[in-house]
C-alpha cells in the first residue's frame, strides 16, 4: 500500500468533510454538489481496496489480512449510508451525518495505514 495514496484519499476526506461543514454552517440541505463530493471519495476509496489488496496479495509484511481488508470494507459502506442518510434527512443536520461519516473516514484510512505499516495492532 503507497502512504502518499493514503495520505491523500484522507486530505480529500478531510475536504469533502470541510466541503459538508460548510453547508451545514449554512444550514443548506444535501446538496448535489455535496453529493458529487462524496461520491468521488467512494471512488478513490474503491481503487484504495483494489490497489490495498493487490498489495497484500503480494506482500512478505506480517500484516493481518482479515484486519487489513475489513477496515478497508467498512471505509467503503460509510459514504453511501452517509449519502442514503444526508438525503433522507430534510433538514441542515443531513450534511452534519456526512460530516460525521467524512472524519470517520479519514481516520479508518490513517488507521488502515497503521495496520499496512505494521504499526497499530
Amino acid at each position: 500500500m503507497n502512504d502518499p495514496v493514503a495520505y491523500a484519499v484522507t486530505a480529500y476526506a478531510l475536504v469533502a468533510a470541510a466541503y459538508a461543514g460548510w453547508h451545514l454552517w449554512r444550514e443548506a440541505p444535501f446538496s448535489n454538489g455535496l453529493f458529487y463530493v462524496v461520491s468521488v471519495l467512494e471512488l478513490l476509496l474503491i481503487a484504495l481496496l483494489v490497489g490495498g489488496s493487490i498489495a497484500l496479495a503480494g506482500t512478505e509484511r506480517d500484516v493481518d489480512g482479515v484486519l487489513f481488508i475489513s477496515y478497508l470494507v467498512t471505509t467503503l459502506v460509510i459514504p453511501p449510508a452517509a449519502i442514503l442518510w444526508g438525503v433522507a434527512e430534510k433538514s441542515r443536520w443531513g450534511s452534519g451525518v456526512v460530516v460525521v461519516a467524512m472524519l470517520t473516514v479519514a481516520v479508518l484510512v490513517i488507521r488502515v495505514l497503521g495496520i499496512w505499516q505494521g504499526a497499530y495492532v
